[in-house]
C-alpha cells in the first residue's frame, strides 16, 4: 500500500455509533412481543429493507466467506446505489465493518471501522460505502437481504484502509 493509506482502528458496533450508515440487527437489544401461542418471541421490524429504481424486489441469500487477516488491507469501497444491504450472521461470527457515508466521493474522515461481537448484524442503507465482506477468525455464514432487479446496483470506489484491532 502506498503512504497515503487511511489507519483505522475498529471500534465495538453500537447502534448509537453506527445510526449515521444503518442500524445494527442485534435482539438482545431489541424490543420483542410474543406469538405463535406464546412460544416464540419476535423481534420485529429491526432494519428498514430499502429498494429503489427499475423493478425492484427484495432479495433472501446466504453468504459463505472465507476468514481475513489483521490487520485488513483494502483497495476500495462499494456501494449500493439502489438498495440497502443487510448481513446477520448464522453462527456468531466476528466481523469487521468498514463504512463510509453516502456520497459520489469518500472524505477519508468520514471512514469508520467497527468490529462486531459476534451476535450482531447491520443494515447499510442505500448508497453507504462498505467495506467487502471481512469475517474473523473461520468461515461464516451470513443472512443477506439486498435488492434484486433491473440497474446497476454496484459501484466500488478505490481507497487504501488498512484497520487493526485495539
Amino acid at each position: 500500500m502506498s503512504a497515503d493509506v487511511l489507519q483505522l482502528t475498529a471500534q465495538p458496533l453500537t447502534p448509537e455509533a453506527f445510526a449515521a450508515f444503518g442500524e445494527v440487527i442485534d435482539v438482545r437489544s431489541s424490543a420483542h412481543f410474543m406469538i405463535n401461542a406464546g412460544r416464540t418471541r419476535r423481534h420485529h421490524d429491526l432494519a428498514k429493507v430499502e429498494v429503489a429504481g427499475e423493478s425492484p424486489r427484495v432479495l433472501i441469500s446466504i453468504f459463505v466467506s472465507q476468514p481475513v487477516t489483521v490487520p485488513l488491507e483494502l483497495t476500495f469501497l462499494e456501494r449500493h446505489p439502489l438498495g440497502s444491504q443487510a448481513f446477520m450472521p448464522l453462527h456468531e461470527e466476528q466481523f469487521l465493518i468498514v463504512v463510509a457515508p453516502p456520497g459520489d466521493a469518500i472524505d477519508p474522515a468520514e471512514v469508520r471501522a467497527f468490529i462486531t461481537d459476534g451476535r450482531q448484524g447491520v443494515n447499510y442503507r442505500i448508497g453507504t460505502w462498505h467495506a467487502i465482506q471481512s469475517v474473523l477468525e473461520r468461515e461464516g455464514e451470513f443472512l443477506v437481504v439486498d435488492r434484486g432487479g433491473a440497474g446497476h446496483n454496484c459501484d466500488e470506489h478505490p481507497i487504501n484502509i488498512r484497520v487493526t484491532l485495539e
